[in-house]
């Protein structure tokens, strides 16, 4: 059996190679040669799969080691009876961290309280959920918009996306990146979405670039109707719009989703389900030991500081968001070797609370948000 891999799919190397020849290629690089005589295929978003790209070779089995799988064309597999799977909610915890992080660094540099934000979640999927309990921890009032589950369980929870965008201080995508169809989130972020909005309201997005429209959200943070803007994902990637970087509040290089643990349980969905599919001894792999986080105590005085500032300082501990976005800012050209070549992140499960004197409040919250507590 022949396999070929994305050469940046992390911990892969050496699990797949006692049962097949398994060739490692940058995702660019996996084009209709090099997978022509391959049975599956483990690739990450950057390589497109589609009829152009498979049509008479071998492969019998896709995996992305992702969340997203619009780069998959589903209909052509289908017709083509070739099985795929993607990674569903595997680094939903990395981006839960990510905004997490980037709502601290907004509320220490704006001086606003958890308590008296809205939180505008669009899109209440594996990593949506995560986000509005996480904020909902930190103690904002949280909407939530998801017509697909909206129509499916009913109104309960979600409101209409109109009133979300005149409610909330802030909003955060979530969307899957569909190109048509009533749930078409392709340019949703246009001209009416942003004049439908709270004035000086914050847009975070972390799901995909081409879910806004780059010119309108450029003129929108110009003349101060958008109060600012956190992007991770961007249209043409990796050839990003500098005029749009210059005008956000935080930019990263498409790393929401890189946390170490993210990566191993993408690695790992992908490795179990290719074992199923072919029989193989590896149907509960695992990474062995992942690296540790360089700081993994937290020390904070539960005297000095209110439930705020604990928050945010150990949120901020775990995942310091302003590097990656001095990094990118600093070279974007640099953009694809920025996010190939991601320093250990470790979410907060992997981090130890130490609250002097101890403080039962606040230590609920940091266990319901993963953390771990040390007692003094």
């Amino acid at each position: 059996m022949k396999i070929v891999a994305d050469d940046k799919i992390p911990f892969l190397r050496g699990v797949l190679e006692p049962y097949a020849e398994v060739v490692y290629l940058p995702g660019a690089r996996i084009n209709r040669a090099a997978v022509r005589d391959a049975d599956a295929l483990i690739v990450r978003t950057r390589t497109r799969i589609d009829r152009p790209l498979l049509e008479g070779s071998r492969v019998q089995f896709i995996a992305t080691a992702t969340i997203g799988f619009d780069h998959i064309d589903i209909p052509y597999l289908e017709e083509a009876r070739i099985a795929w799977t993607n990674a569903p909610g595997c680094n939903s915890g990395s981006v839960m961290q990510y905004i997490a992080a980037a709502l601290s660094h907004l509320s220490e540099q704006r001086g606003f309280s958890f308590r008296n934000t809205t939180l505008g979640v669009v899109g209440v999927g594996h990593v949506g959920s995560k986000v509005a309990r996480m904020a909902e921890l930190l103690g904002m009032e949280v909407l939530l918009n998801d017509p697909p589950r909206r129509r499916a369980e009913g109104d309960g929870e979600f409101i209409s996306l109109p009133r979300l965008l005149e409610a909330a201080d802030i909003i955060t995508l979530h969307v899957p990146l569909n190109r048509e169809g009533k749930d078409r989130t392709l340019g949703m972020v246009d001209a009416f979405f942003l004049s439908r909005m709270k004035p000086g309201a914050i847009l975070i997005n972390s799901s995909r670039g081409p879910v806004i429209v780059d010119a309108v959200v450029k003129e929108a943070l110009r003349n101060v109707h958008l109060g600012g803007a956190v992007l991770d994902v961007w249209n043409h990637e990796p050839h990003i719009d500098k005029e749009l970087l210059a005008l956000t509040d935080l930019a990263t290089p498409h790393i929401a989703g890189y946390s170490v643990d993210g990566k191993a349980n993408g690695t790992a969905m992908s490795v179990q389900t290719l074992a199923r599919h072919f029989g193989l001894p590896l149907t509960e792999w695992f990474p062995g030991q992942l690296p540790p986080p360089e700081k993994p105590v937290i020390r904070l005085s539960s005297k000095e500081i209110n439930r705020e500032e604990a928050l945010r300082k150990a949120i901020l501990h775990t995942y310091p968001i302003w590097r990656d976005d001095k990094t990118l800012r600093e070279s974007p050209e640099r953009f694809e070797e920025l996010r190939g070549n991601y320093p250990v992140r470790r979410e907060f499960q992997n981090y130890s609370v130490q609250l002097d004197p101890p403080h039962e409040e606040m230590e609920k919250i940091f266990r319901e948000l993963k953390f771990n507590i040390l007692n003094t």
